[in-house]
């Protein structure tokens, strides 16, 4: 994980503790935020924060801050209520009620109404350890009855957003574009007394977004079935877990009986990169991390990440790091030398 963006969730979720996930519901009217701990099976050392937001009459909106690998519940929700995911930071998976897990990853945005949720032991994953996104919750229903004025004008009918969406067992993924960059980007960095009412006009932006984008053209993303993704968390484990070994394709499909093609497509849509790109950055983060909490030679810890040669090391780090090692040790050792001294 990046370490700026490390640092920015930590921040956001100091006040929980792991394992335990924080709801924070905002009463529209008197705009104070009613706190509850949420009990889920298993957390481990998960740590999670939910802020929700009750914007018009059937039109609700819940930021998620996460840190940890997996987060496993039971839920159930309206026929007609349609969820809208978009994915900030990190990389986010869920199993549907077919049997497949879908991924998405930074600027993704996935709409699914009841049929497609998996409604019983659902296990959402956060494959790189850690996520920021946002859900709207659509009631159909109630929005065929009182859409935001603006809407109504228009004379939009919310018998077409059903007929899109909420018949289907699938989950539509759109890609990260323009469209939706534009209304959703603008929303993690709001001052908290001017959430309430920008967050309206964004939820009537994505509202006219859904009734003029096709979902099956906008479907981006393949799903996958969940033991298929089981055998490519596995083989996560191993590389990661052995990073002085390195792996072939070859050797990973045949250990783990997974066509080699398989392999690569499903690891870059789980992980957000092909594996020997993730592993380059995952092994030089890992070294960075040794860098600034032990004094070991570079020679070392190059060996310990996969690296007999110190130069291929160096080059390799840089790329990623946009630092060389002996450089990015000393700007850490003076960075904390001047907090030191500030007290």
């Amino acid at each position: 994980m990046e370490k700026e963006i490390y640092c920015q969730l930590k921040r956001i979720l100091e006040p929980v503790e792991p394992g335990k996930v924080l709801f924070l519901h905002h009463d529209p009217h008197s705009g104070s935020a009613k706190k509850e701990l949420l009990a889920f099976p298993d957390p481990g050392n998960t740590r999670v924060l939910l802020e929700h937001f009750d914007l018009y009459p059937g039109i609700g909106i819940t930021f998620s801050w996460c840190i940890g690998q997996k987060l496993s519940f039971s839920h159930t929700h309206k026929p007609c209520v349609l969820k809208v995911d978009h994915c900030n930071l990190g990389r986010i998976g869920w199993n549907m009620e077919n049997g497949q897990s879908l991924y998405m990853g930074k600027g993704d945005l996935a709409v699914h109404a009841r049929a497609a949720c998996k409604e019983s032991n659902t296990e959402i994953t956060f494959p790189l350890g850690y996520y920021e996104g946002i859900t709207v919750s659509l009631d159909l229903d109630i929005l065929g009855k009182t859409l935001p004025s603006p809407l109504n004008e228009a004379g939009l009918k919310k018998e077409l957003l059903f007929h899109k969406f909420g018949t289907s067992r699938e989950i539509f993924s759109f890609p990260a574009n323009p469209k939706a960059e534009h209304i959703f980007s603008e929303l993690y960095d709001l001052p908290q007394e001017m959430k309430s009412p920008y967050l309206k006009l964004k939820c009537q932006e994505l509202l006219l977004f859904l009734y003029m984008e096709d979902p099956f053209l906008g479907k981006a993303a393949d799903p996958y079935y969940s033991d298929q993704v089981d055998v490519i968390k596995s083989v996560h484990s191993l590389i990661t877990e052995n990073l002085s070994q390195r792996f072939t394709i070859e050797e990973l499909s045949k250990k783990y009986l997974i066509n080699s093609s398989a392999l690569k497509t499903i690891f870059k849509s789980v992980y957000g990169l092909p594996i020997a790109s993730y592993m380059k950055e995952y092994r030089i983060r890992q070294a960075a991390a040794m860098l600034r909490e032990s004094q070991d030679s570079i020679a070392s810890i190059a060996r310990r990440v996969g690296y007999e040669s110190q130069s291929k090391f160096t080059s390799a780090f840089k790329s990623v790091m946009k630092d060389l090692p002996t450089d990015y040790r000393k700007h850490y050792q003076r960075e904390n030398c001047r907090k030191d001294t500030r007290r």
